[in-house]
């Protein structure tokens, strides 16, 4: 039972550290990629889309 103890504290001590690293900076290089500005602005808006009046009900469109 220690054995697996001691190869699991290894593995995570060192690749599963290296992997979560590796993750993290990727994700952060995802979020600020040049093309993604336009996306991020337009997420940004979503609560001022419907400032005159409120959004239209989805059973509302379907029958329109």
């Amino acid at each position: 039972m220690e054995d697996i103890y001691t190869i699991t504290r290894a593995f995570a001590d060192s690749w599963a550290l290296l992997v979560m690293f590796a993750m993290f900076v990727g994700i952060i290089l995802f979020a600020f990629r040049p093309g993604s500005n336009k996306v991020h602005a337009d997420i940004a808006n979503i609560p001022f889309r419907h400032e005159d009046k409120p959004a239209p009900d989805s059973g509302e469109e379907a029958s329109k």
